[in-house]
């Protein structure tokens, strides 16, 4: 069953009414991130989001606003705009990506070397809970003093322990200029060192991303994109450093912007997603990258892997084109290794699925995260499975 509240009150009628009647409930916004997660039995009822889509408040002078979870990024930056303004969250689909889908499962892209994930820029939510309540977490400014901050629990914890119903964010004002300088270097070890050259300098990039193409280890090509984004004075200084720097080495440059930067990271933010295969989330040193490169080859010496991943950070996706059972093998070898850590498979079929746990090895925090959701969720109804909780 289907139901679309409107309201935040009719959100937690309809939970607590489930509740009641020890109803199933799966949340569903934009269904971008749908295939995310465990696989689980179909819930009684499918609790829709889209109808609460409004921008709720939005005191610019504070730089903030406060939206409903519903409400599509790609519609919430198109109202902001108006006072140059934005919320600097950019996840694969992130036109159409729901705000609530965003922040329950803390999902981000290259801006994240900037920005920050969802986690970091949220500073508030409301919440319905499964027993009616409607709760507020955090709150409407940037600095408070609330005591611990519920809405960076809910981040990430894919819809198991509340609706969020709104969220209050911090915003940045929108560019005046950007521009990309892509590296296309000889190799990981040329890679590697142009990543802690980049990490050591002074340059400031909204954007340092890594990304090796599905090829044989040996000739796959690799690439570095930097992202300055600025005052176009400040912008231009950047990419003539950044140009210097990378260009030391040999290493071929190009620099995009106007349109063409706009369809480079279009296309990056959605290669591995629009391409068939598993996708898993990975993290790693980023001083240890052309290891993690060479690891990654070794994990599936016989295929093809493609990977991109946030250079500064040390996180990214790699894509698994295989059947499943090779893909089940390759994601092991991957959780063995010391190189790469916290491997969680990100897209994947139903059998590969029943082949490996999605989200890895919980160790000592499992009794913890039961505990929590026992909290929230005694009666076990809410998004049950699907996610770490």
């Amino acid at each position: 069953m289907l139901i679309e509240p409107e309201t935040a009150e009719a959100v937690a009628a309809a939970l607590k009414q489930a509740s009641d009647a020890r109803q199933s409930v799966a949340i569903r916004g934009a269904s971008t991130k749908r295939d995310w997660g465990r696989n689980t039995a179909e819930a009684d009822v499918t609790l829709g989001t889209r109808r609460l889509h409004r921008v709720l408040a939005h005191p610019h002078g504070d730089l903030t606003t406060t939206v409903e979870a519903g409400a599509p990024l790609g519609d919430v930056n198109r109202a902001l705009a108006g006072h140059g303004q934005w919320l600097p969250l950019d996840p694969p689909f992130g036109d159409r990506a729901t705000i609530g889908g965003i922040l329950a499962t803390n999902d981000s892209g290259p801006l994240r070397h900037r920005y920050g994930t969802p986690r970091d820029q949220v500073i508030g939510v409301r919440l319905a809970t499964t027993d009616g309540t409607l709760a507020k977490a955090g709150g409407q400014v940037v600095k408070n003093v609330a005591g611990y901050d519920l809405s960076k629990l809910v981040c990430g914890s894919f819809g198991a322990l509340a609706v969020i119903v709104s969220a209050t964010f911090k915003l940045a004002p929108v560019w005046k200029a950007s521009k990309t300088i892509v590296a296309t270097p000889a190799g990981a070890e040329v890679l590697g060192r142009l990543v802690g050259a980049m990490m050591g300098s002074q340059l400031e990039p909204v954007a340092f991303e890594v990304r090796a193409d599905a090829a044989d280890y040996e000739t796959r090509t690799m690439a570095l994109l930097v992202r300055f984004a600025s005052l176009p004075s400040v912008v231009d200084a950047q990419i003539d450093h950044a140009r210097a720097l990378l260009g030391a080495s040999d290493t071929p440059v190009q620099v995009h912007e106007d349109d063409g930067e706009r369809a480079l990271w279009f296309q990056h933010g959605e290669r591995l997603w629009t391409a068939s295969g598993a996708i898993v989330r990975a993290s790693w040193l980023p001083a240890r990258i052309a290891d993690v490169l060479a690891e990654i080859a070794r994990a599936h010496p016989h295929g093809r892997l493609e990977m991109i991943g946030r250079a500064a950070v040390g996180t990214g996706l790699i894509r698994i084109d295989a059947d499943p059972s090779t893909q089940a093998a390759v994601i092991e070898r991957l959780r063995r290794s010391t190189t790469v850590g916290n491997v969680v498979l990100m897209r994947g079929p139903a059998e590969l699925k029943s082949l490996v746990d999605v989200w890895g090895p919980s160790g000592d925090r499992q009794a913890l995260l039961e505990s929590v959701k026992r909290a929230f969720d005694p009666h076990g109804m809410l998004n049950a499975g699907r996610g770490p909780l």
